[in-house]
């Protein structure tokens, strides 16, 4: 796989699940797809030492074709607002979720290998309060290779 050959789509889907179902359904001619606010729910209960009842299983939409990745939960209300899921044909370029270089709720970094040469993929949501662009400003991370930074970033001419 060539980088130049890869095609990738982002889209925001407002928590709808639906939009999710049907991107990871017909769209086969993407390697990769950005997503910005993810649904976030209760799968199933697993059980618990905690509670007799169990505790709810949170995660977003899966797919057999699709790899997800996303950061793990820290807090119950800290769902994260950016997910990436990679097409399962390009598993051999190994992508890794770099969380040790940059760990952010609305930031998702993924690095993976083409030719020996390491490359980055970045996904961002940045709310009305700019959250995420304030954190990217603000953390020295010298990151070489994003081949893409894409997301909804949500910056609106006052025009």
């Amino acid at each position: 796989m060539i980088v130049k050959n890869l095609k990738i789509l982002s889209q925001n889907v407002c928590k709808n699940s639906l939009i999710i179902n049907t991107l990871l359904e017909i769209q086969n001619q993407f390697d990769i797809i950005f997503i910005q606010e993810p649904p976030w729910s209760k799968i199933c209960k697993i059980p618990s030492f905690l509670s007799h009842n169990g505790e709810s299983l949170m995660g977003t939409n899966h797919y057999p074709n699709w790899i997800l990745f996303t950061r793990f939960l820290l807090e119950r209300l800290d769902s994260p607002r950016v997910i990436i899921y990679i097409n399962i044909r390009l598993s051999s370029l190994y992508f890794l979720l770099c969380k040790d270089i940059i760990n952010h709720r609305d930031i998702i970094l993924i690095s993976f290998f083409n030719n020996n040469i390491c490359y980055y993929i970045m996904n961002v949501y940045s709310d009305s309060s700019h959250f995420a662009l304030k954190y990217l400003k603000d953390t020295e991370v010298n990151i070489d290779n994003v081949l893409i930074m894409t997301g909804d970033f949500n910056i609106r001419d006052s025009l």
